[in-house]
């Protein structure tokens, strides 16, 4: 799993589960609780997780300095139309992308369904 998911280091597990899954899926959970509380529509969680996925892939770098985001890689790729390399710069991102957006689903869905069982005393699917 070491360098699929997570960038390749000593401490690369424990680093993505501490700062990724648990601090940053803290933030995206409480970002799609506030959209459901405000009563907006999920598509709007995209660009949230978009920049959050790149702040907790700058902690990565500052805190422990493993290059989850390579910006250089990703400038260079892009200039020179290297798809297979833009991919694999981004991948890293992705992974970090991919778990918070399904974190703020989570948090958008459960908080809509209890929404929506105070608000529709008819409806009894809560989660």
């Amino acid at each position: 799993m070491q360098g699929t998911l997570y960038v390749a280091s000593p401490l690369a597990p424990w680093t993505f589960l501490g700062l990724t899954v648990v601090l940053g899926g803290a933030a995206a959970y409480a970002a799609g609780r506030s959209l459901a509380l405000t009563w907006r529509p999920l598509w709007q969680a995209l660009p949230y997780m978009l920049v959050l996925a790149a702040a907790v892939g700058f902690l990565h770098y500052v805190l422990f300095s493993e290059v989850a985001v390579p910006m250089g890689e990703i400038i260079d790729a892009a200039l020179q139309q290297d798809w297979a390399g833009l991919a694999a710069a981004l991948r890293f991102y992705g992974v970090i992308f991919a778990v918070l957006m399904m974190l703020a689903i989570a948090g958008y869905a459960i908080t809509r369904s209890r929404q929506m069982s105070r608000q529709y005393g008819f409806v009894r699917d809560r989660v």
